[in-house]
């Protein structure tokens, strides 16, 4: 294994050099979403703990990225539970984006959902520099995971978004009953999608959806696999973002070394993370420089 960490270490290297983006998300409409991802506890398929709330006034989301300024993010992503957004919706979106724009000096991303052309290219005009928009899992699994849309529905917006060009920042969920193989196959079906960044989540499964029961990846397990799929995708932002502090637990350093060069600064949207002082004395111990540079 150690051999397999000082390969991916040196790849990161040569491709994307020294240092670690900071990331911060907000879920600024939250629960009752349509759709029955079987590993979301905002389903309104699913009884969970999450507590619905409707879009946030721009001013809260605005206080949010300031904070995320100030801990050392160079992106903060705006996240809405929902199959897409609603035209009401979108314009509410577009307003916190112009805000933070204004007083912030963040890179603004989002995350809504589906999008129809003309929604993908307003974003892009209105300064959003990276949509998210995770595939989950690789084509053989996804039916495993999801009914309400498919894994071409999820691809057919991450087309768009490089259409428009917007960063793509696709990834996904790792733990969710899918083979070793599997694994291997989602890392190159993303190669070919060729998205710029790459969250790498963990299971942490949530009481009430029908994953509850699922064991989580090991430390080991996940740190090889993070390793992997540096040297599938040498050239890609690779970020450790839900799951990370449950699944790494004492390796959360050891996943950096490994290959990931990005990471969600604190709380994810439905779990909590680490505290961001945490996270930065864990940058100064491993003497890896924060980046804020842009990456195409």
């Amino acid at each position: 294994m150690s051999d397999l960490i000082s390969l991916a270490r040196k790849v990161t290297l040569k491709y994307k050099g020294d240092g670690v983006f900071l990331r911060s998300i907000i879920s600024a409409q939250t629960g009752n979403c349509p759709e029955d991802c079987s590993f979301c506890s905002q389903s309104a398929h699913f009884d969970t703990e999450v507590e619905a709330h409707p879009l946030m006034a721009a001013e809260k989301i605005l206080g949010a990225a300031k904070h995320a300024e100030k801990m050392g993010a160079m992106d903060f992503c705006i996240v809405i539970s929902a199959k897409g957004p609603t035209p009401r919706i979108f314009n509410k979106v577009l307003e916190a984006v112009d805000l933070l724009r204004e007083e912030t000096t963040l890179k603004i991303g989002c995350s809504l959902g589906d999008l129809k052309e003309e929604q993908a290219f307003e974003l892009a005009d209105h300064g959003v520099w990276r949509y998210n928009h995770n595939v989950e899992t690789c084509r053989s699994h996804f039916p495993n995971i999801c009914t309400t849309h498919s894994y071409d529905d999820r691809a057919k917006t991450a087309y768009l978004v490089k259409e428009t060009g917007m960063n793509l920042c696709c990834g996904g969920i790792l733990g969710m009953g899918e083979s070793v193989r599997q694994r291997v196959e989602f890392a190159f079906e993303l190669k070919d999608m060729d998205p710029t960044w790459v969250p790498i989540n963990f299971l942490n499964p949530r009481p009430g959806t029908p994953f509850e029961k699922f064991e989580m990846v090991s430390p080991f397990e996940a740190v090889k696999t993070i390793s992997i799929f540096r040297l599938i995708l040498p050239d890609k932002i690779i970020m450790t973002a839900g799951g990370r502090e449950v699944t790494l637990r004492d390796l959360q350093a050891m996943g950096l070394v490994a290959g990931a060069n990005a990471m969600i600064l604190g709380n994810y949207l439905t779990t909590p993370g680490r505290t961001p002082e945490e996270d930065l004395r864990m940058l100064d111990d491993l003497e890896m420089p924060i980046r804020k540079d842009i990456v195409n």
